[in-house]
């Protein structure tokens, strides 16, 4: 989602020519999906076109795999997303199935709570693990969960299984630790918190709210993204990545070519080395049929240039 208004679109296509990637990597919201959290026709069929041409996607997302399914259909070949911004990797042609996860420790969690109570009065907290989201009551139930538990983050955190009605959720991974905060900015919060907490884990944040996006110290879509890559042989000058928001940066800055939407924060559009239109103009999808358009040309151009075969 866009920042505010403070970034406005810019209706034309990327200047130059991308090279052919291996891998194509994309944010979802803001980014992918159109505002009403659709994906348009014509991404759809870029999409496919990337697949069809050899060209990898990976969708890159802080969303849960809960949350998957709107583009559950669009994922093609390995079938993989990385999720929760880098927390967990997902097997979407296997019911959402973890594939990976990069935990964050409870007792890491429970420190950041402790530091953002004590620099930030009035944080409220939400846990998402692999079960799915527990929070605080004072935290805004941005969407409706109704098998979350409410209770104090201290309690949502404890480990001590055998005191726990749940025993399975007190042992679950904990995916994110997210923060919100109902006065601060919503960049005044994030600096805020990477001061006082930064050396305990990675914070970051994707909603246009003051709502904070905490992971594991060194998880973020770019280095789990990066896992994804080293283990396909495919290095960094060989992916194109896109995004619009704070927890995209990492990833923009990693991608051999990376483009900041039109919708962007300011800190995704210095991160990136180019730049697309806004998400509901298709931003995406007109710089993957232009990477493919530029394939075929130089296909054409490397036919022409062959001698003839006697």
């Amino acid at each position: 989602m866009g920042e505010d208004g403070s970034v406005t679109s810019a209706p034309q296509r990327p200047d130059g020519q991308t090279p052919t990637p291996r891998l194509i990597a994309t944010d979802l919201d803001g980014t992918l999906l159109r505002d009403d959290k659709s994906v348009s026709l014509r991404t759809v069929a870029a999409l496919a076109a990337a697949e069809e041409a050899g060209i990898e996607v990976f969708f890159v997302t802080g969303r849960p795999a809960r949350w998957m399914d709107v583009v559950s259909d669009h994922v093609h070949g390995h079938g993989l997303a990385i999720c929760a911004n880098g927390a967990a990797v997902v097997d979407l042609h296997a019911g959402r199935e973890f594939v990976q996860v990069r935990a964050l420790p409870r007792a890491t969690a429970l420190t950041v709570v402790d530091t953002l109570r004590a620099a930030a009065p009035g944080t409220s907290f939400a846990v998402e693990m692999t079960t799915g989201i527990n929070y605080e009551p004072l935290y805004p139930p941005f969407f409706q969960d109704p098998g979350a538990h409410v209770a104090t983050a201290e309690q949502l955190l404890k480990e001590a299984a055998g005191d726990s009605a749940d025993t399975e959720e007190a042992a679950a991974p904990v995916l994110k630790l997210l923060a919100h905060h109902s006065e601060l900015a919503p960049d005044e919060f994030l600096a805020l918190a990477r001061k006082v907490a930064g050396g305990y884990a990675s914070i970051t944040r994707s909603s246009p709210t003051a709502l904070l996006e905490i992971s594991e110290l060194g998880v973020s879509k770019a280095s789990t993204l990066a896992l994804c890559c080293a283990e396909r042989g495919i290095s960094p000058d060989e992916v194109v990545a896109f995004g619009d928001m704070p927890n995209d940066v990492e990833m923009l800055r990693w991608a051999g070519t990376s483009y900041a939407m039109g919708n962007a924060h300011p800190d995704v559009i210095a991160a990136a080395s180019g730049r697309t239109v806004a998400n509901n103009e298709d931003g995406v999808a007109i710089v993957i049929e232009q990477i493919l358009a530029d394939r075929t040309a130089a296909q054409s151009r490397q036919r022409q240039q062959e001698p003839e075969k006697l």
